[in-house]
């Protein structure tokens, strides 16, 4: 088995998109439009599918705002260095929610920055994902 994606139901298309793209350096993959039940679809990742997760933004027309509920915790992100990608997310116009640093009773560094749906993202130092 392998994981193929996650899916979030977003208030603005191409607002979700925008951040993802623009901000995390996702790219987007592919969009489809289904009018006669009313949504779009976009998938956003840092490589296509099979071969890497992505991310299936879900529009379903009319909504603008969805109840995140208290089940839903985050995604996680390795990246290379947290506090060069925090820096990068502000300059980009994202929302860092929690500064990099030491994870609570640990050494891993993390940070947290949330979408503009309010869906939250960890990112997790992993200096091995420099060279990749």
């Amino acid at each position: 088995m392998r994981l193929l994606h996650t899916m979030l139901r977003v208030g603005n298309l191409q607002r979700s998109i925008n951040f993802y793209t623009q901000v995390l350096g996702m790219k987007l993959n592919r969009t489809s439009e289904n009018p006669e039940y009313k949504y779009s679809l976009a998938f956003v990742g840092y490589g296509p599918n099979p071969d890497h997760s992505e991310i299936e933004l879900t529009y379903n027309w009319g909504v603008e705002s969805y109840d995140i509920g208290t089940a839903y915790g985050h995604i996680a992100l390795g990246v290379p260095d947290v506090y060069a990608a925090c820096a990068a997310i502000k300059a980009a116009g994202g929302n860092v929610t929690r500064e990099a640093g030491a994870v609570k009773g640990g050494a891993t560094v993390i940070a947290f920055v949330t979408d503009p749906d309010g869906y939250k993202i960890e990112l997790i130092q992993r200096p091995d994902y420099a060279s990749k």
